[in-house]
């Protein structure tokens, strides 16, 4: 079989067209996703190793996590991103996805225990993230009651603000917030850790 440089230009012009339009195809779908209203269930929390390390050399006695609240219009179902929203993979509430950070935590500090005196509970009052077009940011806050029996050792709001690069395109946009949400409640719960009176209440 004779191949013909026309034959060639002709094969290497169909791969091309052929390519582009996978491209395309993949970008149409993409677009269609996100502009579909999908709702989407944010990732398991991801741990902070600097977290835990802060827990273990804190001293703290055995520890166990009580009831997680949340109370305010700050703090919404779904949380909305853009055309899309964000749904907590527990239980479909942002108190029970704060109750699983800290037990989590604790667990891999080696703290936690289900029979234990001091007990951390907490109410959620705002839980909010804006994937806008030039820098996004999320905010959270929530009160934090330590007891150990029926005394109160510490009770105090933390708060976090926190920003990150985002883009007008929405495929980057939107998974990008999905993914620094975990990273905001890390940043919530070191706050919290950074304080001595906190960490005193634990032992």
């Amino acid at each position: 079989m004779i191949v013909t440089s026309d034959t060639k230009k002709t094969s290497t012009i169909r791969r091309v067209f052929a390519v582009g339009r996978i491209k395309i195809s993949l970008a149409l779908g993409a677009l269609g996703f996100i502009l579909s209203g999908c709702s989407v269930v944010a990732p398991p929390y991801p741990p902070s190793l600097d977290n835990v390390q802060t827990l273990k050399n804190s001293g703290a006695a055995p520890t166990r996590v009580g009831t997680f609240t949340e109370s305010g219009p700050g703090v919404k179902h779904p949380i909305s991103l853009r055309a899309n929203s964000l749904v907590s993979p527990y239980g479909s509430t942002w108190s029970a996805y704060l109750s699983e950070a800290v037990t989590r935590e604790l667990t891999m500090a080696g703290k936690m225990s289900p029979n234990a005196d001091v007990v951390i509970s907490g109410t959620l009052l705002r839980n909010e993230i804006d994937p806008a077009i030039v820098t996004a940011s999320g905010d959270v806050s929530a009160r934090f009651i330590v007891k150990k029996g029926d005394t109160v050792r510490y009770d105090q709001v933390k708060s976090v603000h926190r920003e990150w690069e985002s883009s007008f395109a929405a495929a980057v946009a939107i998974p990008k917030a999905v993914t620094e949400y975990g990273y905001t409640v890390q940043a919530l719960l070191a706050t919290l850790y950074a304080d001595p009176a906190f960490l005193d209440a634990l032992k």
